[in-house]
């Protein structure tokens, strides 16, 4: 799909590692150069054109933004370096000042790092307290697994709406209108769903959202915070600076803007922000509909060719994203890798930032295959006959 709008196809590439940044199309690159070549100025600092220039195409991008996700205004739209910022954000920024000691977070062993350590760092200076919601046998998250693991001292719920390793789809709607019910703040990790399908942060009572743009065809070092208004008010800087405050006086006196340039301290990431909106543009254009479907096409092909390769183990064939976890038998992950490399076939091998899933998974590495819009059943062939070859794996990574 669309493949004549990436350059990277031209190297003769299998790109099976969608799930960690993808290809950018031409449209997204020459919007950077346009900028750079044309009207390259700081956001909000200036009083002339090519400036002006700049802040209508930055505020242009945060209304996208706002109509992509469902959001009630752009003022609930921050840009940040990406998903990882935006989460330290939500749980230093606002949960450190929100929670108390003993309060219960929720989140799952298939988190990744991202959406982890900010609670560990939190446990460690307030004593919070992380549970884990049990998963089940095919490591996916359940609604009931949510209830039950809900208790009075249950605060917060934060876990990712599709994860980078199993590739379930969480029942977003159900845990949303559950937090509701109960008064939990709901934090979603958007990072592997934004790029594939559609969501509505108002339906899904959704009250932090984090997302990248690099995983959806954006520049890498931008990402999104959403925030409902009423909770994004209350969000404490943790960086303060320039392009932030009204004024400060020599007597201590200061004042922050109003948000969201309050969280937005420091020269932004101008390029950045234009390439996400022109990205934005591009997956509408397409539509997610289409995007989805080509996904689990590509998914259900793969599955079913690589059945007749004996020892090859698929650890999530029954999650609905486009991502699969695999290993060859008696086969180190990243030697896989390697040896698909070979192939000119990129894979992604590791634990994938997601280190506690070894005790749900019983393994730590693994090999990940995540589809994109770009990829064709003609690479997934490629694929399968470099897996046929397996047995020969060490005499190409030796």
């Amino acid at each position: 799909m669309n493949r004549e709008d990436f350059k990277m196809l031209d190297n003769d590439i299998v790109y099976f590692d969608n799930g960690a940044t993808t290809f950018k199309p031409n449209c997204v690159i020459d919007s950077m150069n346009d900028y750079y070549n044309n009207y390259c100025a700081n956001a909000h600092r200036g009083d002339y054109k090519i400036s002006n220039k700049v802040d209508i195409e930055y505020e242009k991008v945060r209304e996208k933004v706002k109509d992509l996700i469902g959001a009630s205004s752009s003022e609930e739209i921050v840009f940040t370096s990406g998903a990882t910022q935006s989460l330290n954000m939500i749980v230093l920024g606002f949960m450190a000042h929100a929670l108390k000691s003993g309060d219960e977070v929720l989140i799952t062993k298939s988190e990744h790092a991202s959406n982890v350590l900010p609670w560990m760092e939190l446990q460690k200076k307030m004593g919070i307290v992380i549970k884990y919601i049990p998963l089940n046998d095919d490591l996916e998250l359940t609604y009931d697994n949510v209830l039950n693991s809900i208790t009075s001292k249950t605060k917060v719920i934060s876990i990712a709406h599709v994860t980078n390793t199993v590739g379930d789809i969480r029942p977003i709607y159900e845990i949303g209108k559950l937090c509701k019910e109960k008064n939990i703040y709901f934090v979603v990790d958007a990072a592997q769903s934004i790029p594939h399908r559609k969501v509505d942060v108002i339906e899904n009572n959704v009250s932090f959202l984090a997302f990248s743009a690099h995983k959806m065809l954006g520049p890498t070092g931008v990402g999104v915070l959403y925030g409902k208004k009423e909770l994004l008010e209350e969000v404490v800087p943790i960086f303060v600076g320039g392009g932030m405050n009204n004024y400060f006086l020599s007597n201590f006196e200061v004042e922050y803007s109003p948000i969201p340039n309050r969280l937005e301290a420091g020269t932004p990431n101008v390029a950045g922000v234009i390439g996400m909106g022109k990205a934005i543009d591009y997956l509408m254009n397409i539509g997610y509909e289409k995007i989805e479907k080509h996904e689990e096409d590509l998914k259900r092909y793969f599955l079913e060719k690589v059945k007749r390769i004996k020892n090859v183990k698929i650890y999530n064939p029954n999650s609905k994203s486009g991502i699969v976890l695999f290993n060859i038998d008696d086969v180190f992950a990243q030697d896989t890798a390697t040896f698909l490399d070979y192939y000119n076939i990129c894979v992604r091998s590791g634990n994938h930032c997601a280190k506690m899933l070894i005790d749900e998974l019983g393994i730590k590495n693994t090999c990940r295959i995540s589809f994109y819009l770009y990829n064709t059943k003609e690479e997934v062939d490629r694929l399968i006959k470099a897996l046929e070859n397996s047995k020969n794996i060490f005499d190409i990574v030796i």
